[in-house]
Order: C-alpha cells, then structure tokens, then sequence
C-alpha cells in the first residue's frame, strides 16, 4: 500500500513587509538583504498563534476532497512556533477545526518539519494505522524574532500549509522514497538560547534578548549548501534518475544560493526550480507546503510528475522526498 498526497493548501498572512520596512529599525537596506538572500519582502501577523496560520489551510484540504474534519483519523503539526508550550498545537487545531475523531501530536524539525511530518504520515497510512492524516506544518517566525538583530530578522516571515494524506488510488503514484538525516552537532549554531527547560524563562533570559532565534550563518550556510544538495542528488542516484526525470523540486526557502547550489548539484535548468522566497522569505515548516500549493494552485503539477522536496534546518536536519504526483491538475 503507497500512501499518497490527496490535497494541499496554504496561508500567508494578507500584510506584506517589504524589506524597506526594516531600514528605520536597524541598519540595512533593500539591496544589502535582496543580493544577500534574494528576498524582497515577507509577511508577518503579529496576532493569534501558529494555529490561526494553520487552520485555513488545513479546512480548504478537507474542502477540496469533498471531506468533513470528523473524516480526520490524526493531526500532525510540524512547527518550532507553537501557541503553547502545552498543550499541543495538534489538540488546538483539533478544537478549532472541529476534528473530534483525530489525535494528534506536534514534531519539532525546524526547516525539515515538513518532510519528517510527511513521512510519518505516510508510514502511518502504509502500516494501516490511520486512512487519513492531515498534516498542517508552518510557523510563526515573527513570535522569536529580534528586529533588533539584523543577522536573523530580515530572513524570516510567517505562514502555513496544509496536506492530506491518503492511501494511492494508483500504487505507482504517490509517496515513492525518502532520505532523513539528522546531526546534533549542529545545535550550536542554530538555536533559542532560552525558553526550554534547560533555560527556563527568567528576568535576566529576557533582558539578554535569549528567547529569540540565533544563528551563526556562516557555519549554517556551508553545512546547508552540502547537505541539502549532497542529499538531493543522492535520492536521484538511488532511484535511477536524473535531473531530465524531474518535473519539479520543490526546496526549503531559505536562501536563494542554497537553492541554486541544490538545483546544479541535481543537473536541474532553473525552470524546474520552484521559488517564492522572494516573496515569503523562510516560513521554516511553512516553506515547503506552500511551494507545493502554489505549483498545484497554478496548474504547474500534472500526475505522474516526479518531483523532489528538500530540506535542510536546526538540528542540524535535513532530508529529501521522491514524489510522484498523485493529483489531477
């Protein structure tokens, strides 16, 4: 039994923040952040919780397969950004969108939370033990950000996507192979410095500004370019593909270089590429879902197509997903 993507959706908040809006917080500009990341603008929604930004998405999956929330059998949330610390943000989501027959639970992956939520649900469907997960993954950057600290705050925006994960109706279609990776080594060069148990929330975490996102970028782009690209090209060879067999990828949007060097690594021409960074900035969870939506909103996506999803993040994590397309355009 291959499990499949029957349904994708996104959300975006509608206030758009483009890079001008920064220069009178902190010394920057627009050239300096578009030839540094390639991003121009990002949305941001300093109201409600990572669950407001997941919720529209997760009821248009669900609209779209002519299905009730009652349908849901289990919620995923890939987030870093969760309303609460508890209870989760799937038992949130579960309440907002009425789901009342799923459990759920949150997965922590950073930037790569959306692949290790997809492949969770899949194992899920393929075993037997759900026919339907929805996994919603997003997050609300805006809620760690320090618009103080030009290093990180230009980088990331807000946002969601949602999709649905069934049983294929067509065994060739649907959810072919994967490649997760995972070294805690990582952890010091992308991280909250405070907030968990290890640093519980004190008057001085706060006065530091320790509950903020910190990343050492250098460290993070170099380890980012070789892993993403490396495990990109590695999910091709395995399967006997090439950059020509590819319809889409479909990568992390977090760096318009990185995307490049994953993008020449695969053999792929830039027209094979998806990209709205430039719009969006890094959404982390978010950025994958909502390329994907996007393509198939768009008609871009025809079944049959093989398409690649990679990621790469805090941890560090990353990884690569082998998709067949397994929806009507």
């Amino acid at each position: 039994m291959k499990a499949a993507i029957t349904s994708v959706a996104h959300y975006v908040p509608p206030t758009i923040y483009p890079n001008s809006w920064f220069e009178d917080k902190i010394e920057t500009n627009d050239e300096w952040i578009r030839t540094r990341t390639g991003i121009r603008e990002r949305r941001f929604s300093f109201e409600g919780g990572v669950t407001d930004l997941m919720l529209p998405a997760a009821k248009e999956v669900l609209e779209q397969r002519g299905l009730t929330p009652l349908d849901v059998d289990c919620i995923i949330v890939c987030t870093i950004t969760g309303d609460r610390v508890f209870p989760s943000s799937a038992a949130i989501l579960q309440r907002k969108l009425g789901a009342m027959n799923a459990w759920g639970f949150d997965l922590a992956a950073a930037c790569s939370g959306f692949l290790y939520g997809l492949i969770t649900a899949s194992t899920m469907v393929e075993s037997g033990a759900a026919r339907r997960v929805l996994v919603c993954s997003g997050d609300k950057m805006s809620s760690i950000l320090d618009f103080t600290d030009r290093a990180t705050c230009v980088l990331f925006g807000d946002g969601a996507g949602a999709v649905l994960v069934e049983q294929s109706s067509d065994q060739s279609l649907g959810i072919c192979d994967h490649i997760l990776r995972m070294d805690g080594n990582g952890e010091p060069y992308l991280h909250q410095k405070a907030g968990g148990s290890l640093r519980p929330p004190t008057l001085e975490t706060v006065a530091n500004r320790e509950h903020y996102v910190f990343q050492e970028g250098q460290s993070v782009f170099k380890s980012a370019v070789k892993g993403m690209a490396d495990v990109s090209y590695e999910i091709l060879e395995r399967n006997g593909l090439t950059g020509d067999d590819v319809a889409w990828l479909v990568p992390h949007q977090a760096n318009l270089r990185i995307i490049d060097a994953t993008a020449d690594r695969m053999g792929l021409t830039r027209d094979k590429v998806m990209v709205n960074i430039d719009r969006y900035g890094n959404t982390t969870a978010g950025t994958i879902p909502i390329a994907l939506s996007e393509l198939h909103r768009d008609r871009k996506l025809k079944k049959g197509d093989n398409v690649v999803l990679a990621s790469f993040g805090a941890g560090f994590t990353w990884g690569a997903i082998l998709i067949r397309w397994s929806i009507d355009s």
